[in-house]
């Protein structure tokens, strides 16, 4: 008889309907049973092995709270027997016209464990655990209505002491890729690492979530140059990392992300679903998605009533010959440009959920772009060589790196927040770089859009932060850092971006958690962090609380 192995992961929710993702350890008919008749099943599929079932939830209504349980073969196995956990929720989104307010979570950045190396020994709190437990605690606090895990949501590339131990019973760990993942296998490890932790189970059981890779879901700066990828290609290990890379991103995020009538109408996973063993059929697929950046759509568009959340890949849709080099293929620039453009009255914020931020401190931008003008030959053969070693070792790779996508973004956010019907806020959300801020853009009067325009930074949720990081981040933002990048920019003969930008609240660093509550064309930005108290217990505390938008 099948048991659950992971979830039940509440992912996609609307006023209607739902999904809820299991991995159970046997071929089985999963169930999610409401107590007000609505509910769903589903036949579980098989890759690599294991068994997953995604489940479509339907009957519910608007602005409800119900309680679900998940049974498997017709017995119930969540909540676990004896009581240690509650039933899951699920929140639907409110009929539309309801002024009640969608408060949306974000961050980056998570050790489920700190690495076997050392790092994190002065870690602090998970962020995601202390939510938990807040909630658990006090049921009727302020909870997320969705939240956005912006990358890094495991880390393929620094493993655990328990995952080493785990790993050196299967294979040679002094054989690449030594101590990091290798295979589908070894993926489905630090899954079962990060979504078993009691309190982070119990989150994602209950606040739906959306999720999109970053670097470390496969490797450390993943697609950072052609240079960099044709050195990983000579390996004999990449590829079969790439490929399980993706197809485990694509069992345990990337399907949580799509509605029921988006599964419905995708035939990858009506194929695989209907396979007696889907692991060709995605194999094949994640290989055409690794040779084209336009073969397969990562991004994706969710609708919270009258907020619209674009989530931006900005890793395997990237396209890397020097002279073409783009953050996005023309596919995923197109598709972008047309979610953010379309139906300019209907919707109060426009959020694009990016894991790599827009706006960096101008230190750091300047750098990029001097390196990249290096890189593309501007000084000639010598500083390009230059050039990407520094790219490479200094992770020199952000919109920034990409001066052509840089523009194009920032043309896109000033056309999305202009005009007489613009939303009162374009949100770009990001993590990746182990610290919060809040940056505003500076416009020229003619291109001044109506729309508040914020970037707004959250990272780590649980990861370590080193000195180095904070005196570096700090003085990208001060004036001698300015005053360098100028130096950088002109002899890189980097032309000046079109915006400037400043930084109107941190830096701050440690695990922390961003909230954006938004009701009707009011929007308010919480920053939490975490600390320990007297009695050793993790507790949330408030940084900062600020109203974007003027009641």
């Amino acid at each position: 008889m099948a048991g659950l192995r992971l979830g039940p992961l509440l992912r996609y929710t609307d006023e209607h309907s739902a999904t809820v993702w299991v991995e159970t350890d046997g071929p089985c008919e999963a169930e999610v049973r409401c107590a007000d008749g609505a509910g769903g099943s589903a036949r579980s599929w098989l890759i690599a092995g294991h068994h997953y079932a995604l489940v479509t939830v339907t009957g519910l209504s608007p602005g409800s709270s119900t309680p679900y349980r998940v049974l498997l073969d017709g017995r119930e196995v969540w909540p676990p027997p004896g009581g240690a956990a509650p039933p899951g929720v699920i929140r639907t989104l409110p009929a539309p016209g309801d002024d009640t307010p969608v408060r949306v979570s974000f961050g980056s950045c998570r050790w489920s464990a700190p690495p076997a190396a050392g790092a994190g020994s002065r870690l602090g709190p998970d962020a995601l655990d202390t939510l938990s437990s807040r909630m658990a605690a006090d049921p009727g606090t302020e909870r997320p209505d969705v939240l956005l895990l912006l990358g890094d949501q495991v880390y393929a590339d620094e493993t655990s002491a328990a995952t080493r131990r785990w790993l050196a019973a299967r294979r040679d760990l002094g054989e690449p890729p030594g101590d990091q993942v290798a295979d589908y296998e070894e993926y489905t490890r630090l899954y079962d690492e990060s979504w078993s932790d009691p309190e982070l189970r119990q989150l994602l059981a209950t606040v739906p979530s959306c999720m999109i890779f970053d670097d470390h879901d496969v490797i450390d700066d993943w697609n950072t140059s052609a240079a960099w990828l044709a050195e990983m290609e000579a390996t004999g290990w990449w590829r079969e990392r790439l490929l399980s890379g993706l197809m485990s991103y694509w069992v345990y995020q990337h399907l949580g992300n799509l509605s029921p009538a988006e599964l419905a109408a995708d035939p990858l996973f009506t194929a695989v679903a209907g396979a007696d063993d889907g692991t060709a059929l995605l194999r094949e697929f994640a290989a055409a998605a690794a040779d084209d950046p336009d073969h397969t759509r990562w991004s994706y568009r969710r609708d919270f009533g009258r907020t619209r959340l674009l989530m931006v890949d900005t890793r395997a849709a990237r396209v890397l010959p020097e002279r073409q080099r783009a953050m996005l293929g023309k596919g995923t620039a197109d598709w972008l440009r047309e979610q953010a453009l379309d139906d300019p009255g209907g919707r109060d914020h426009l959020l694009i959920g990016t894991s790599l931020p827009w706006l960096l401190p101008p230190a750091v931008h300047a750098a990029e772009q001097w390196d990249a003008a290096l890189c593309a030959g501007e000084r000639g053969a010598r500083w390009s060589r230059l050039g990407e070693r520094l790219r490479q070792a200094a992770d020199l790779e952000h919109w920034a790196a990409f001066p052509e996508s840089f523009d194009a973004l920032t043309d896109l956010v000033a056309r999305a927040g202009g005009g007489p019907e613009a939303p009162a806020t374009v949100c770009v959300l990001s993590g990746d770089v182990h610290h919060a801020y809040v940056a505003e853009p500076r416009w020229t009067p003619a291109r001044q859009p109506a729309a508040g325009v914020f970037q707004l930074t959250c990272s780590p949720l649980h990861n370590s932060v080193p000195a180095s990081i904070k005196l570096g981040f700090r003085f990208g933002w001060s004036g001698p850092g300015r005053l360098l990048g100028r130096v950088l920019a002109r002899h890189g003969r980097v032309r000046r971006p079109a915006i400037g930008w400043d930084r109107t609240g941190g830096p701050w660093f440690g695990n922390q958690l961003m909230t954006l509550t938004l009701r009707g064309r009011t929007a308010r930005l919480k920053l939490y962090g975490t600390r320990r108290d007297a009695d050793g217990e993790a507790r949330l505390t408030t940084v900062l609380d600020r109203a974007l938008t003027r009641d």
